[in-house]
């Protein structure tokens, strides 16, 4: 098996901002699996920015840069980004004022009309191999899913188990849920830890996947979880030393 680097599909909500100051936003919740061509497509829907020439920036909450997001195959999860951080678009914005200027008529294009011009969003990822339209990526991403799916059929609830994820800790516990959890990408396995060091009690989004007490539960990528036979330890707080 090669080697694969894990990461969350989570989500980060973010506050838009852009170079022309009479346009704002409210905030706006990005998945952190997104490429940066395609977080481009999403913000050109929505501030009239244009692909090919939008630079994004990152800021935080006391207002200083953090980074600019000039990757457009990177994802957006490989960037510092937080909830509650700006994320300023810097363009010319032609098309959202001349739209508000009322000076042009909207109007709307069919699929097979749209899939004809030259000067889209969908054209300009086309062109640059991005996004959907990157054959390595989609590859490499269909060998990933494939990978995860065959790891998560393997495992079994009830078994003990070692989670091991970067930047922590081992930790034991034992698997209580393996399959979908709705919301999230992929393939997840439900963990009861030995310790609370989880964030929940089997309950995601209002939905109860598995039952254990409150901040012993977590749901992790099968990667990150090996069965065996790792006894529970007595962790008893109240052993004199």
């Amino acid at each position: 098996m090669g080697d694969f680097k894990v990461i969350t599909p989570d989500f980060v909500n973010l506050q838009i901002s852009t170079s022309k100051n009479d346009i704002s936003f409210s905030e706006k919740r990005f998945p952190k699996g997104i490429t940066v061509a395609d977080l481009k497509s999403k913000l050109e829907l929505m501030t009239g920015g244009s692909c090919s020439t939008m630079q994004l920036e990152v800021f935080d909450k006391d207002d200083k840069f953090v980074c600019g997001l000039t990757d457009d195959n990177q994802l957006l999860g490989a960037y510092p980004v937080d909830c509650g951080m700006r994320l300023h678009v810097v363009d010319k914005f032609l098309l959202k004022n001349e739209l508000e200027s009322g000076d042009i008529e909207k109007f709307e294009l069919s699929d097979e009309q749209y899939s004809k011009k030259s000067d889209t969003v969908r054209s300009f990822l086309q062109r640059n191999k991005l996004g959907q339209y990157n054959a390595d990526n989609k590859e490499k991403k269909e060998k990933l899913e494939a990978e995860e799916k065959s790891l998560a059929e393997n495992l079994v609830c009830n078994s003990r188990c070692k989670v091991t994820i970067p930047n922590a800790s081992p930790r034991l516990g034992t698997i209580k849920y393996v399959g979908k959890v709705e919301g999230l990408a992929g393939f997840w396995v439900g963990i009861h830890y030995d310790e609370p060091l989880g964030k929940h009690n089997g309950m995601y989004n209002g939905k109860q996947y598995f039952e254990c007490p409150d901040k012993y539960g977590a749901f992790v990528k099968p990667f990150s979880v090996t069965m065996g036979d790792f006894p529970e330890e007595d962790y008893d707080l109240n052993e004199e030393l």
